[in-house]
């Protein structure tokens, strides 16, 4: 069977550039999209058990806007005043500029990488003596805190918010070509919503290999797998796959 609808279990991109809707328009696709997860925040109560007291720390290393938003409002709900010396080690650029939102930016106090944490090594090196809160999700990229480690970054970890299987009641069902997950949650939500769900010739397409294992242990067939050498986005995967299937047709 050939690909003709696709359910990208993301937000749709902003704008009007997007690899998705050239891959569309290229293959005349229908492309939909639609968050399987969403993300809460942890009350003050919560977080509390965790025992970890904000004002112990003179930085904050940031890994998403969504992190950002949850450090300050975590900040407010527990009644503690981020100091003007506050530092922000973000890992990009566009995390770094999110920061605007809450505080005045000050490029002697906020600094970022590339897109990884790896890229914040030697300004870690020059900012020695500081303790370092990561706030985070309950998921959180397993290479995160070791590329901390291996740097020797002195780092607590703090859970603020928690993903959660978005309400997905409003889909009568998922009778879709491909679906395209991005995390084993999407998987996890998949299946809550719709526990009878029978994949038949549904094609699932996978980001990731956490994502790929969670396919696989609920007993799914796994179609397309990306990141691979020679497909490195998840879009160059289902392009491929795509012009595979044609060619045994």
């Amino acid at each position: 069977m050939s690909v003709k609808t696709i359910l990208v279990s993301q937000p749709k991109p902003e704008g009007d550039k997007s690899p998705y809707f050239d891959l569309a328009e290229k293959y005349k696709l229908k492309i939909d999209f639609r968050p399987f997860i969403q993300v809460e925040g942890l009350n003050a109560q919560e977080f509390r058990l965790q025992r970890v007291q904000l004002s112990d720390f003179s930085a904050v290393i940031l890994t998403s806007k969504t992190a950002v938003d949850h450090y300050f409002r975590m900040a407010e709900e527990t009644r503690f005043t981020v100091p003007d010396t506050m530092k922000y080690f973000c890992v990009s650029e566009a995390i770094a500029y999110y920061l605007q939102k809450y505080v005045q930016y000050r490029k002697r106090k906020i600094f970022f990488g590339k897109q990884t944490v790896q890229d914040l090594a030697d300004l870690f090196k020059k900012h020695k003596g500081e303790k370092y809160l990561l706030p985070s999700s309950d998921i959180l990229r397993e290479q995160i805190p070791v590329d901390l480690e291996k740097m020797k970054v002195p780092f607590t970890r703090a859970n603020m918010y928690r993903t959660v299987a978005a309400d997905l009641s409003d889909l009568d069902d998922v009778k879709y070509d491909m679906l395209v997950f991005f995390s084993p949650s999407g998987i996890e939500s998949l299946m809550k919503n719709f526990p009878t769900f029978k994949q038949n010739e549904t094609r699932i397409a996978a980001f990731g290999a956490t994502t790929a294992k969670a396919v696989i242990d609920n007993s799914l067939r796994l179609d397309v797998h990306a990141p691979q050498p020679e497909t490195p986005s998840m879009t160059m995967a289902i392009e491929k796959y795509i012009l595979d299937s044609k060619k045994k047709k």
